[in-house]
């Protein structure tokens, strides 16, 4: 299937991932069990994620001069990603997040950038190529905004459209939403970035509307079990999730976003691109940890299949 092209710019971390019977509440300690260090980072998820699913895809980032460093590279070439563009920094460790899960698949993450906090203004320079080249280019947060400035500069003078995935969520500069094609906050995220609660479709209409207001063309809100509010230049609507018994969320949310950047990049509409990434971000909830959970296309397509019979 012919694909545009994806750059994904973004953080790779080693995930330390214990499971809990609930999260702690602070100063709590909480006994926890099964301990593993897990493949993870909302950039190099997201890339996976584009990869695995089909998507023609190319990675910037910075990985530490360290095993898990070399490791990383080597699985996302397994994946079929481009790594030209990642980075293995001297004297530096790669990114780590300290993730509880507990018995109701819910988490908090704790993260220490390490190789992340290089992917500076400097390191984005050098692939101005590359990010010219491509067609889309999907970024988070958890790498620094210089780089994320000066990437969306390059695109937005070479036509690239731009996708926003705002996580984790934090205020952001004009400069930086105006030049957004798309932004994809979850709930949190939404209500961070416009002070609107959004608790529902009538907080996510309100929210995108006031997104659009920021001079953002298009607006996709997740809503978790409810699915997904798509907004096109005010123009709203539900796409609704599918039901499944989760057992873990990590990277539900990167998940989506590069099921949802490979069904635009093969042409296909925002309404069926939503569909298809909530059900690719339905699977990896029934699956644990972060790049483990992601679903290959034909499983992603199959849940697709049995829900329209």
């Amino acid at each position: 299937m012919s694909s545009k092209k994806i750059l994904v710019l973004g953080s790779v971390n080693a995930d330390h991932l214990v499971r809990v019977p609930r999260l702690p509440k602070p100063g709590e300690t909480v006994a926890g069990k099964d301990y593993e260090v897990i493949p993870g980072g909302k950039g190099a998820n997201q890339a996976v994620a584009c990869a695995r699913l089909g998507g023609q895809t190319a990675f910037i980032a910075c990985v530490g001069d360290d095993a898990f460093g070399t490791d990383m590279i080597q699985r996302f070439q397994a994946d079929g990603i481009d790594t030209q563009a990642v980075c293995q920094i001297a004297d530096q460790t790669t990114g780590v997040a300290l993730i509880c899960v507990d018995n109701q698949a819910e988490n908090c993450i704790v993260i220490a950038p390490g190789a992340n906090a290089k992917l500076t203004t400097s390191r984005v320079q050098a692939q101005h190529a590359l990010i010219a080249d491509s067609d889309y280019l999907l970024m988070q947060l958890e790498t620094p905004l210089d780089g994320l400035l000066e990437a969306v500069e390059i695109a937005h003078n070479a036509d690239v459209k731009v996708v926003l995935n705002p996580a984790p969520a934090k205020a952001l500069p004009d400069e930086l939403l105006l030049r957004i094609d798309m932004i994809t906050p979850n709930q949190t995220e939404a209500e961070l970035l416009t002070g609107i609660p959004v608790n529902d479709v009538v907080g996510a209409a309100e929210a995108a509307g006031k997104l659009h207001a920021m001079g953002i063309t298009t607006v996709v809100i997740t809503l978790s079990s409810q699915g997904v509010w798509i907004s096109e230049k005010g123009n709203g609507r539900l796409v609704e999730g599918y039901s499944v018994t989760p057992v873990d969320t990590t990277a539900a949310g990167d998940t989506f976003n590069g099921a949802m950047l490979v069904a635009l990049a093969q042409g296909e509409s925002l309404d069926k691109a939503a569909n298809f990434a909530n059900a690719a971000a339905a699977l990896s909830v029934t699956r644990h940890g972060a790049q483990p959970s992601i679903p290959s296309r034909e499983d992603v397509e199959q849940l697709v299949a049995d829900n329209q019979r």
